[in-house]
Order: structure tokens, then C-alpha cells, then sequence
């Protein structure tokens, strides 16, 4: 995680489905590189992106939490 992303006031990102679309492309095809990335949409900057990918992948996280208990919890 670079100091940018690291030293920033966390606030909620906001993304374009299609902004949405590309980072998890490009993310595939060149992984962390966040200057390449946020290259290809304009207005953004890569600590933005970074903080958006991590920030998601939290999310994906704790859902994944969630819903593992929930299954765990319906067993018998």
C-alpha cells in the first residue's frame, strides 16, 4: 500500500459501473500497478483506485464472513 493511500482521510468512492468494470479488468491483466490503471480513466488518481480496490475487497471480505456463518449456523 503506498503512503498516500496509507496517510488519507478514508471516504467513501464512488465508481461508474464501467470504471467499476475496468479496474477489475485491468486488475487481472496488470495487477497493483494503480498509475497504469487509473491511466486509462480520466479524473482519477491511483491512490483513488487503490483505495476503491481495497476498500471493495473489505467488503467482498466481510460478506463472505457473513454468509459463511450463516450457512455454518444452518447445519446441523
Amino acid at each position: 500500500m503506498c503512503e498516500e493511500v496509507g496517510g488519507t482521510e478514508w471516504v467513501i468512492i464512488t465508481m461508474t459501473e464501467q470504471e467499476e468494470d475496468l479496474i477489475y479488468r485491468m486488475h487481472r491483466l496488470v495487477g497493483d500497478r494503480w498509475d497504469l490503471i487509473a491511466g486509462r480513466i480520466p479524473g482519477r488518481k491511483a491512490a483513488e483506485i487503490e483505495r476503491f480496490w481495497i476498500m471493495r475487497q473489505g467488503q467482498v471480505s466481510v460478506e463472505g464472513r457473513k454468509e459463511q456463518q450463516a450457512l455454518a449456523k444452518d447445519d446441523p
